[in-house]
């Protein structure tokens, strides 16, 4: 079976803001402000093909910036399969960072207009795994075609990895609709605001073990609290994270994601793969932006 893994959904284009003090309300805060290629779903592919893995990317950019996004994949070694859209433009985020918090204020653009029925058969039969996020699920147009691609990725051999991407999204869309949409994925990867949100308990453990009731893995991020390993009928795995001088923390649950992926897909356990992406994040976070600084 090919080691192969499709990463499915956003492009972004990051506007990441660090204040140089408290912000002042109604005037000028100095800031350092950077421009970052970013999306959820880019940024793991990035991470992924930066980690030495085969991977493929199927995403949707406004036409003017589709060369662009391009290199900034294929630089890292993936595959781009990017669809121009006339009409919208590239999605853009501002994300305001103040110490290891952040605030995000987005525009989702041509991702909206992603049809998940174009995504090839011949893309996914190469597939060991498939990964896509939250973002991608609550887009209208697309939530019927999320079943469709699930069933369509098993059909084809490949296990489906979702990263639920955001609480307050899915609070606002409802849990059960969600849950029901990603319904027959195989991993689930969501943070601990996320775990709690979607299975209705406060405490991260019992709330990852309660969803491999739906997901027969759930590899749950807590910050430097470290990462849960709940795997169906086997014992949850516990494990500190690592200190670290941050940053910028955008896309640390993206290269966690992509650590994750990467080993799963060379045959590591769950615990080791963990453990391997945690060492990937980590390194993610001591630099501005989302993805790896070089290629």
């Amino acid at each position: 079976m090919s080691d192969r893994i499709l990463v499915i959904g956003d492009v972004i284009d990051d506007i990441i803001v660090i204040p140089g003090r408290p912000i002042r309300h109604d005037t000028d805060t100095p800031a350092s402000i950077s421009r970052r290629a970013g999306g959820s779903a880019a940024n793991t592919a990035a991470w992924l093909g930066f980690a030495g893995a085969d991977v493929d990317f199927f995403g949707c950019v406004g036409l003017a910036d589709l060369a662009r996004h391009e290199h900034e994949l294929t630089q890292f070694g993936v595959t781009t399969y990017l669809n121009p859209d006339e009409v919208h433009p590239t999605g853009t985020i501002v994300i305001l960072v103040e110490g290891e918090a952040r605030t995000m204020l987005t525009d989702r653009g041509a991702n909206i207009v992603l049809d998940l029925d174009q995504v090839p058969d011949a893309l996914l039969r190469q597939s060991r795994f498939v990964h896509l996020t939250g973002h991608t699920v609550l887009d209208a147009p697309k939530r019927e075609a999320i079943s469709r691609l699930i069933a369509r990725a098993h059909d084809a051999g490949a296990r489906v990895s979702i990263d639920p991407a955001s609480a307050g999204f899915i609070d606002d869309f409802g849990v059960d609709t969600f849950l029901g949409l990603i319904a027959g994925a195989d991993i689930l990867r969501p943070n601990e605001d996320e775990v709690t949100v979607l299975s209705g308990l406060l405490e991260p453990q019992a709330a990852s073990e309660k969803l491999t009731e739906l997901f027969p893995l759930v590899v749950t991020t807590l910050g430097k609290a470290g990462v849960i390993i709940a795997e169906r009928g086997k014992p949850t795995i516990r494990f500190a994270g690592e200190p670290v001088q941050v940053v910028d923390p955008t896309g640390a649950g993206d290269t966690f994601n992509a650590g994750l992926l990467a080993g799963l897909a060379r045959g590591l356990s769950a615990e080791d793969a963990a453990h391997q992406a945690a060492r990937l994040a980590a390194s993610g976070l001591k630099d501005v932006g989302a993805r790896p600084v070089h290629a």
